[in-house]
């Protein structure tokens, strides 16, 4: 019988990168294939549209195992990650821990605890952790720094009478005198930060276990910052601490197990999972600095980032909440594939109220689906070999390290936010974030794009929404004074800027859901049929974003036939809808008949007879080149006055 096996790789000469781009710039059809395919990222590099196994040779993150130095592709040989979540202990430990031992039976196995300076005691410790096995479930707490030595040595103490072996617990304290100084604007020296940091590491050196120094660059990921920003003042905030430690005469190796990175995660699905992967290449390389005779083995094993990531607030939203769950998941399965050690879901309805049983019942859901269903933990690394996510993540890596580098010169983290420098660049990017998505630049489903056309917000705000997160204590309002300072007179620094990409939106529709009348927007479609749709459902995705109610129609034969139905409905606003070659026509008899009336006019377009038009007096024309955010003030502004 003859042997009748394809050889494919025999039977078809290989085809190289060349004459693969070739192919696409002839498909282009004479466009700029740059131009037209390559991505220019916020970070500050380009994404190719394309990439082959050539594009690997080189790269430093292909040559290592998982639970190998550098760590790039991971510090375990598992994918384990603890399910976290943060419980308020700020006022009561007997209700905190009947929190916990509830949220322990429904797949928990991080737990966090805020907690008040003012009401730490041992007793307290002892009733907020009663029926918690510390050996089998990470605890982390969030407290004042100076109160951080306490809460360590009352932890040594409760643990050792409870007969735990000390040495094999695992969970955080979070001590991060920088946060201080961003958050709230607290002016501490240098000194004091690293008196504070050598006290707690001292105090907990029977919990070697225990990462009690944060470093909480999820604060910058709350503010807008990109994927390379955060990981780049995440990576001088660690150097920053690591040398303090080491100057106070604190081992090497012990200083770098004692720093946990609390991150955030972005939206950028793709960009998040190589920020990881280059943050545990980065960490490792600026502990390795660290390096001396005595310590290298123990340095090596201590350079694995310890990383706890959370999902953003940035992106989410009031209006079409659910989108948030879109959201979060995402983030959530960036960070999982991406192996980090435990990972906070942020509850979809934070943005509105503290958050609910049946929300922080989805957010830990959430996590059980991608272990159990998902099964996300059985498999260590997948982005390894992805010709995209390794070039991804070099190129991350390079441009975090060259910011690195940059803060480095400048004097380091310490020195850029005592003198403000990281809060002013911090702000200038949100700034233009902001900026970004305003013009749709930067899309959020169901607050600048495709928003729920019915939905009413205003009535389901509550007062308390986003309190006790795990970066802050219910003490620290999200609105800092005027100042930014809330230390009763101290010396004050500018503040970290906090905001979310949608607030400005939800303020215009919250505006309009609270005027007398909501404004309808009719639409007046005719002439070309392919047109005149296109640009009525523009049109109606456009102005639904302030919450006008908008009315769409098939069609009308005459000018005279669509003002007249307008009229009919009650129409605040009217879209005229069709071609830019009819607009010079159609549009003139429109403003005609609507000239000296009530209505606002509008043209959905932007046609070549825009000049002509505005000539006549009309002013107001909405297309994709429109800043959405601020031609939606200034309707309101006409329209919510009367």
């Amino acid at each position: 019988m003859a042997d009748n096996k394809v050889n494919m790789l025999a039977d078809f000469a290989p085809v190289s990168t060349q004459v693969w781009k070739d192919k696409i710039i002839a498909d282009l059809k004479g466009a700029d294939f740059d131009k037209k395919l390559v991505w220019r990222t916020p970070e500050g590099f380009n994404v190719q549209p394309f990439y082959r196994r050539e594009d690997l040779k080189g790269l430093k993150t292909t040559v290592s195992a998982p639970g190998q130095f550098p760590y790039v592709r991971g510090t375990r040989t598992n994918n384990e990650w603890a399910i976290r979540q943060n419980i308020c202990a700020c006022k009561n430990a007997r209700k905190a821990n009947a929190k916990a031992l509830e949220v322990l039976n429904k797949g928990i196995t991080s737990l966090g605890f805020c907690l008040d300076k003012d009401k730490l005691t041992y007793n307290f410790i002892k009733t907020l952790l009663n029926g918690v096995y510390a050996p089998a479930v990470a605890i982390n707490f969030s407290i004042c720094a100076c109160a951080a030595p306490k809460l360590a040595n009352i932890l040594v103490r409760y643990y050792g009478r409870m007969g735990y072996d000390t040495k094999g617990l695992i969970g955080s304290i979070n001590v991060d005198p920088i946060k201080n100084m961003l958050l709230k604007g607290k002016a501490l020296t240098r000194e004091q930060v690293s008196e504070k940091i050598a006290e707690t590491v001292k105090a907990a050196k029977s919990l070697p276990g225990y990462r009690v120094v944060g470093v909480n660059s999820v604060i910058l990921n709350n503010s807008g910052a990109y994927a390379a920003q955060e990981l780049a003042y995440a990576l001088a905030w660690g150097a920053e601490y690591m040398t303090m430690m080491t100057e106070a005469g604190i081992p090497n190796y012990r200083a770098a197990n004692a720093i946990r990175f609390n991150m955030g995660i972005g939206g950028n699905y793709f960009m998040e999972i190589a920020k990881f992967r280059a943050g545990r290449l980065l960490w490792a390389k600026i502990v390795e600095a660290y390096k001396d005779p005595i310590f290298t083995t123990a340095l090596r094993n201590a350079a694995k980032m310890n990383v706890s990531a959370e999902t953003s607030r940035f992106n989410m939203t009031i209006f079409d909440a659910y989108v948030n769950l879109l959201r979060s998941q995402t983030e959530t399965m960036s960070a999982a594939l991406a192996g980090v050690d435990e990972i906070t879901v942020t509850p979809f309805d934070v943005t509105y109220e503290r958050p609910t049983d049946f929300s922080e019942r989805i957010a830990r859901n959430q996590q059980l689906l991608l272990k159990e269903e998902a099964h996300f933990d059985k498999v260590v690394d997948p982005a390894a070999g992805s010709y995209y996510l390794e070039n991804l993540t070099a190129s991350i890596a390079a441009e975090a390290w060259k910011q690195f580098l940059d803060i480095q010169e400048r004097g380091g983290m310490y020195q850029l936010v005592a003198e403000g420098k990281v809060q002013e660049h911090m702000a200038a990017n949100l700034k233009a974030r902001l900026a970004d998505v305003a013009k749709r630049k930067e899309v959020l489903l169901g607050s600048n794009q495709f928003p729920n056309f019915t939905e009413k917000a205003g009535k389901k705000i509550k007062a308390d929404a986003g309190a006790c997160s795990s970066i802050c204590t219910c003490k620290t309002d999200k609105k800092q004074a005027a100042c930014g300072c809330a230390n009763n007179g101290e010396a004050c620094l500018p503040t970290l800027p906090v905001a979310r990409a949608a607030e400005e939106f939800e303020a215009l529709r919250l505006e309009t859901e609270a005027a007398k009348k909501q404004p309808v927007a009719f639409m007046l479609t005719i002439g070309n049929l392919a047109m005149r749709i296109a640009r009525a459902q523009f049109s109606c995705n456009f102005l639904a974003c302030a919450g006008y109610k908008v009315i769409d129609n098939n069609g009308f034969a005459t000018i005279a036939e669509g003002i007249k139905a307008a009229r009919k409905a009650k129409a605040d606003i009217i879209v005229l809808c069709s071609s830019d070659d009819e607009y010079a026509d159609l549009a003139p008899k429109a403003w005609k008949k609507l000239q000296g009336k009530k209505e606002l006019f509008i043209v959905a377009g932007a046609p070549a007879c825009m000049e002509d038009l505005q000539k006549l007096g009309i002013t107001n024309f909405i297309h994709v080149r429109c800043n959405v955010l601020e031609t939606l003030k200034s309707f309101n502004q006409q329209l919510l006055k009367k």
